[in-house]
């Protein structure tokens, strides 16, 4: 199933507790696309400038990914740096030079107008309706977004919102776009915004998946090691839309399925700097995670004499 997203490439350079890594391979759309590699076909719209590494081409193409919507201009890629302390679950963003995706205007080429599954990165809102205004009905759209479109252009957000069916988004930022504390509340409120499908994304905390009357939480992956947690909130779409992509079917069953295997490839992506850890691990790495989560999350039913005691109350 043919599987689009639109979104960011970049080179950034991040600082945590345990090391750093300059000038690296980044970007919203990288991690993303990287992630569904592993399970469908991923067409890869965004813009890069003439720096941008023929290493770095040859890499994502070498995974199956199509760039042949990504656009190339004259000036730098777009570059971001950022540090994180001991709460591995804020960056401090240290500089961000958008260069030539500050004015990027994506632009569908036409053999990929009808994909089937649509992911838009966290770009303006603007831009997210301008995309989906270029396509021929796509059986599901993905959204990702941010508080800073949250906070400067709601009304946007919200005409984009509208015509979307699955947003993903962290926390904080649900509670900030539905104005209110509680996170269930949030997430009930939101889906009367547009989208019947919100999945929360809880850091270490695993995801909360709300989809139309159902609640689905996933735990974490967990882990002994974590170096760099950039780009895990685009690594765990990859893996929900490139499952989604993959089994053909959206319903309660296969999404559960989806924000588990969202969690699987984020729990790789934050195990090393940059796209590292993503890249050399095997289909055969991602089962067993699978299979671990499975096992761990699996509970038995009551006790009889429990559930005897109960129903004679």
């Amino acid at each position: 199933m043919s599987l689009l997203a639109v979104g960011s490439v970049a080179y950034d350079s991040v600082a945590t507790p345990f090391g750093r890594a300059d000038d690296v391979l980044g970007g919203s759309a990288t991690y993303f696309s990287l992630s569904a590699s592993y399970l469908t076909t991923v067409h890869v719209v965004a813009v890069v400038g003439d720096d941008f590494k023929s290493e770095h081409r040859f890499l994502l193409e070498d995974r199956g990914i199509d760039l042949s919507g990504l656009q190339r201009q004259e000036g730098k890629t777009f570059r971001w740096a950022g540090q994180y302390e001991y709460d591995m679950n804020q960056a401090h963003t240290l500089e961000t030079n958008l260069n030539v995706f500050a004015t990027f205007r994506p632009q569908i080429p036409e053999a990929l107008r009808t994909a089937e599954y649509v992911f838009l990165g966290n770009i303006d809102p603007d831009l997210q309706r301008h995309v989906l205004d270029q396509m021929v009905a796509p059986r599901l759209v993905a959204l990702d977004t941010m508080n800073f479109w949250i906070a400067g252009k709601k009304e946007s957000l919200l005409e984009t919102l509208a015509r979307v069916d699955l947003l993903l988004i962290n926390e904080a930022e649900a509670r900030q776009l539905a104005n209110v504390p509680n996170l269930v509340k949030a997430a009930r409120l939101i889906q009367e915004m547009g989208p019947q499908r919100v999945i929360v994304k809880r850091g270490e905390c695993g995801a909360l998946a709300f989809i139309d009357e159902h609640i689905f939480g996933a735990p974490a992956y967990p882990l002994e090691v974590v170096r760099d947690p950039t780009g895990a909130g685009d690594t765990f779409a990859g893996g929900v839309m490139g499952y989604i992509a993959a089994s053909g079917s959206f319903d309660v069953d296969h999404l559960r399925r989806a924000v588990v295997m969202g969690s699987i490839m984020a729990s790789f992506t934050v195990e090393d700097f940059s796209l590292r850890r993503l890249l050399e691990i095997s289909h055969q790495d991602v089962r067993r995670r699978y299979d671990t989560l499975q096992i761990m999350s699996a509970f038995a039913e009551l006790p009889p004499n429990l559930m005897a005691r109960w129903n004679h109350q």
